[in-house]
């Protein structure tokens, strides 16, 4: 059985095993959580990886999560040598993880009788604060160090016993430690149910059963991918756009694009991208593939599995020292938020060229970060952090949909409620942004609009793009309404940066408008 195919229902049904496997275990940690960022917003992801570190099966979570987990296993791999009961933990950008408030756990699954893992299982959630110079941990720094608590690939369980002196260094360095820490454990809680599925799958079916269904999904979605390519043209297309600032003065931050697609896959040249940025916009080359992945996994049919498959279509090349792939220690907190939606917006523009008339208009291009945090009157500390969504680019096909998460997040709003209950602010509004999509024959999307009031002393920050120029259009449609950050104070309304910390005292309100996605077609 082992050595012959599968008949193609029985390898579907397989494949919708497995990432069910994933959402299972996805549910079990955002039920477990304490924090709204993961609870409410559903800000995390959860995926499995066979014995050789290759993806096998994910949830449907977010697409810059997922399309960089595979080096945060190779990390491990490369540091660690997993014995049954470990589990490991990163957010090192160096070292296979994207920005510091992802914090990323790998677990090996070893069967009875193995001596080396079967599967590794990963999830990786945002950390409402994991210290660093500002609350939330995604104000503008100079270095990685003022960004955060940095975690090389550590073991946080040695064989099921936790590692009480990390366990205390961790709660030490962040921000609402209790909260942070029921988080990790509710990470860790998820890794064992999606351990004991696998285990469970291989029981009844057998391990040569097993990987050779892995393999033969590997093998159909490289296929279908392949199938993609060869019905695109041949040839090298370029595009280019930039990041407008770097929250220290310094841009436009060119991103360019040389986009050469063969009988071989997709080559994606980013060398020519201007050098890394003083400020945190950097995004590493694991940031930079999960926007590449997720751009062709946009061409293929809606069914096909997510999979190491997928990734044999890339050949990637970036140039040491620029944007996209940065040197220690250069910051990263926006790369995986603000570069990375750029980033698709570039790669959306040269698969235009190849395809004209298939690719939409530009979304919102930003994930317009908030964060706040301070010291309740009792004296314990709180911190918030949450993104905020725009307007998706309109298709040949219709308009855009209004205040929605596009591209490489698919976070959550995070109830008015919630915000109220936990955190001492007031939520003045919440609405769809009206007319901020871009005109055409197809409109796009409207952005939103929040104003928060603050009622105890808070040091905010924003991080964010597309507040000079609005998403561009597509076939003649028009650019969406740009982004605003504004602060009432005194009955005055202040623009404020779209990158920066500040701070908000009692009475005083920010209002956060989100770009609305570009127009498709001429009117």
């Amino acid at each position: 059985m082992a050595r012959t195919a599968v008949d193609p229902v029985r390898l579907e049904v397989f494949h919708h095993l497995l990432s069910a496997f994933c959402e299972e275990a996805g549910v079990r940690l955002q039920r477990s959580a304490w924090s709204p960022n993961i609870r409410e917003r559903a800000d995390f992801s959860v995926a499995a990886f066979d014995h050789e570190g290759r993806l096998v099966a994910q949830a449907a979570h977010i697409p810059v999560h997922l399309g960089s987990a595979g080096d945060a296993v190779a990390a491990v791999r490369r540091e660690l040598e997993l014995q049954p009961g470990d589990v490991a933990i990163l957010n090192d950008p160096y070292a296979g993880g994207t920005h510091l408030p992802d914090v990323t756990m790998v677990a090996p699954v070893f069967v009875r009788g193995g001596k080396r893992p079967e599967w590794f299982v990963v999830n990786r959630a945002h950390h409402a604060d994991i210290g660093g110079s500002t609350p939330g941990s995604m104000g503008i720094a100079r270095d990685l160090h003022a960004e955060g608590l940095v975690l090389p690939p550590v073991l946080w369980k040695r064989r099921g016993v936790v590692q009480s002196d990390l366990w205390r260094l961790f709660a030490r360095n962040v921000r609402g430690a209790p909260e942070r820490l029921v988080d990790l454990q509710a990470q860790e809680a998820s890794l064992v149910q999606l351990g004991h599925r696998l285990l469970a799958f291989a029981k009844e079916h057998g391990v040569p059963t097993v990987r050779t269904v892995q393999q033969q999904l590997f093998a159909y979605t490289e296929r279908a991918g392949r199938a993609m390519l060869a019905a695109l043209p041949r040839g090298t297309f370029r595009a280019g756009d930039a990041l407008a600032d770097d929250g220290y003065g310094h841009g436009p931050l060119r991103i360019e694009l040389a986009l050469t697609l063969s009988p071989r896959g997709a080559r994606f040249d980013f060398s020519r991208t201007c050098d890394q940025a003083n400020g945190g916009v950097n995004a590493n080359r694991s940031v930079v593939m999960a926007a590449c992945v997720y751009a062709l996994r946009c061409l293929c049919p809606d069914r096909l599995p997510t999979n190491d498959g997928l990734f044999r279509l890339v050949s990637l090349h970036t140039r040491p020292g620029s944007l996209v792939d940065p040197r220690s220690p250069a910051p990263v907190a926006g790369g995986n938020v603000e570069t990375s939606q750029r980033l698709v917006d570039v790669v959306f523009a040269a698969l235009a060229q190849a395809s004209p008339g298939r690719m939409p208009a530009a979304s919102a291009g930003t994930m317009s970060n908030f964060s706040f945090g301070g010291v309740r009157r009792d004296g314990t500390e709180f911190t918030s952090y949450e993104t905020l969504p725009g307007g998706a680019g309109a298709t040949a096909g219709g308009p855009g949909q209004a205040a929605i998460q596009t591209h490489m997040t698919n976070t959550r709003n995070t109830p008015i409620e919630e915000q109220e209950l936990r955190y001492p602010v007031r939520i003045r509004r919440l609405s769809v942004r009206k007319g901020s999509g871009g005109r055409g024959a197809r409109t796009g999307g409207d952005g939103l609009e929040k104003e928060v009031e603050a009622l105890l002393p808070l040091r905010a920050s924003f991080l964010g793009e597309r507040h000079d120029q609005g998403p561009p259009g597509a076939a003649g449609g028009s650019r969406g309404a740009c982004g605003a950050l504004l602060l009432v104070r005194g009955g005055k309304r202040t623009r404020l940066p779209a990158k920066g910390s500040f701070e908000l005292q009692p009475g005083e309100r920010v209002i956060v408008q989100t770009p609305g996605g570009g127009g498709h077609g001429r009117r």
